[in-house]
């Protein structure tokens, strides 16, 4: 078994956590310390690329000539196309990495943007918003909560036993995402300011 037959045997029992592009997937998998794989297919060729962590650690890229791995296939991975997530055990994923490890991370790097986004005026605040997931008025524990901003996710986390999340941003308007357990996706609009640091998101 080569290691494309291999990655789609594992990515076959994994979690679909979602479809982003290419930066939306890095930070997304950044700000969550996620262990994922994300996953781009075109006509005949395939792009995968590794998280370990929230870290870009290996990729493999797949076309009718052969299979191109580690800093080789990075390479290929470049924005302009959507990628799967895959939620996938971090046993799993070392395991896979070592055939295919990315040793020159510049490569990708120059696609992640950590910074928060600067809305409007610099006079505009900034602080912690706090998101309270709530089904039929009952926190809901361990639901994943993306905030994002002009199209890029800006924050990424789990909710506590309280059913709260809390995200450092800048004062504006934002979409959240609220992953339920059966993987269902929700949109919510909020608006955060001084005025606004808590919001309930009724599932």
């Amino acid at each position: 078994m080569d290691v494309q037959d291999l990655l789609e045997n594992i990515l076959k029992k994994s979690k679909d956590l979602g479809t982003f592009s290419l930066t939306e997937a890095l930070a997304f998998a950044a700000n969550g310390h996620l262990n994922v794989i994300a996953v781009a297919k075109e006509e005949n060729r395939q792009y995968y690329l590794a998280f370990l962590n929230g870290e870009p650690e290996g990729a493999l890229y797949v076309d009718a000539e052969g299979a191109l791995f580690g800093d080789n296939a990075v390479v290929r991975i470049r924005a302009g196309r959507q990628y799967v997530l895959r939620d996938v055990k971090p046993e799993i994923i070392e395991a896979l990495v070592m055939g295919c490890r990315i040793f020159e991370k510049v490569h990708i790097r120059k696609n992640i943007t950590y910074s928060v986004p600067e809305i409007g005026k610099k006079s505009q605040g900034i602080g912690v918003v706090t998101l309270s997931v709530r089904k039929e008025k009952i926190p809901q524990n361990g639901v994943r909560v993306s905030i994002r901003k002009d199209g890029k996710i800006v924050g990424s986390d789990v909710t506590t036993g309280a059913g709260e999340v809390g995200f450092r941003v800048m004062h504006g308007d934002y979409t959240c995402l609220v992953q339920d357990r059966s993987q269902v996706v929700t949109h919510f609009t909020i608006t955060f300011d001084e005025s606004h640091t808590f919001h309930i998101l009724d599932l």
